[in-house]
């Protein structure tokens, strides 16, 4: 007698499911470096345009108060804006900045507190510090006037003594474009490192899933 006995393995598909790892918690440091880019190369900008690049096209001249004159609105180290105006367009309370004597380089910058028309249609200007008990010596006259105080930037002027003159040529532009690269390294980095996240993220939150099925027959005889 022979006997056949045959076993058969029941199909048992197997499922393997790859875990699905917890999406990476933002670092509050990242966006803390990214915010930081950001505003300086805002912060740049700003200080490009308002330092540089209005008073190029305007044709204003960037100074720097030396002196405790103009103290409390323009302390030392102020960087002050002087654009040129018609000397009819003056007024009281204007902040002038005039030539100490006719076509010398000194300048200082003081408040009109009066005017004095001429005869001849000429005018003078008396002009004070505010941080004077007294007006300055001598009346200012039209020719010496340089310009108005357009607007005032704190805390900068020395750094526009330092780059002045010669320096001004290649510091101006180097700085300019290595303080833009940085900030635009970092702010491009940061965006680049969040899609990358992203996309590591995206991709491990897909389940893996494998089928196995195995079958056996044993005969004996």
């Amino acid at each position: 007698m022979t006997g056949h006995q045959t076993l058969a393995s029941v199909d048992r598909p197997q499922e393997f499911a790859a875990a699905s790892p917890a999406p990476p918690e933002s670092s509050i440091w990242r966006y803390l470096g990214l915010a930081l880019s950001a505003a300086l190369l805002l912060l740049v900008v700003g200080l490009g345009v308002l330092l540089v690049v209005i008073p190029k096209v305007t044709g204003a001249t960037p100074l720097t108060v030396l002196t405790s004159s103009m103290e409390p609105g323009l302390p030392p180290g102020t960087l002050v804006i002087v654009r040129p105006v018609a000397a009819e367009t003056l007024r009281i309370g204007d902040v002038v900045t005039y030539q100490m004597v006719s076509n010398d380089a000194k300048v200082v910058t003081h408040r009109i507190i009066s005017i004095t028309s001429s005869s001849d249609g000429s005018r003078s200007f008396i002009v004070q510090g505010d941080n004077n008990s007294v007006p300055d010596d001598d009346p200012v006259l039209a020719e010496q006037v340089q310009g108005r105080l357009w607007y005032a930037v704190p805390y900068v002027g020395y750094v526009n003594n330092v780059v002045n003159g010669a320096n001004r040529a290649w510091i101006i532009p180097v700085l300019t474009v290595a303080l833009f690269g940085y900030a635009g390294f970092m702010v491009a980095g940061g965006v680049l490192d969040r899609k990358r996240t992203r996309s590591r993220t995206a991709d491990t939150s897909q389940p893996g899933v494998a089928g196995a099925t195995g079958k056996g027959a044993a005969e004996r005889s």
